[in-house]
């Protein structure tokens, strides 16, 4: 997935229970620019190893650290990334079971 806001990327290894999880939904809102000015959605999915990389990231966000937010059925999990500290960076994001919430 190709941001085309700068020059950084993020690796993420999605898992589950140890094991790779295949179409896990993986999410980031960042906010850059001055003020956070500019905004950038970015939604993409694992492939069959529980891998997918964020391409094209800004080296300065507004409130860092970026939270990469990693879904399946009931599983979710958060990776955090701040790329002004290591512009070039590899996760692992954990899911487990989310209880919901009143």
């Amino acid at each position: 997935m190709d941001g085309a806001a700068g020059r950084c990327s993020l690796l993420l290894t999605v898992t589950a229970d140890g094991k790779p999880v295949n179409a896990a939904d993986v999410k980031v809102h960042i906010e850059y620019g001055f003020g956070g000015f500019h905004r950038l959605d970015l939604e993409a999915y694992t492939n069959a190893d529980g891998q997918l990389k964020f391409t094209g990231l800004p080296a300065k966000v507004h409130n860092p650290p970026l939270e990469f937010r990693g879904s399946k059925d009931q599983l979710g999990g958060i990776a955090t990334f701040d790329p002004a500290a290591a512009c070039e960076g590899k996760h692992d994001l954990p899911l487990e079971k989310q209880t919901p919430q009143q």
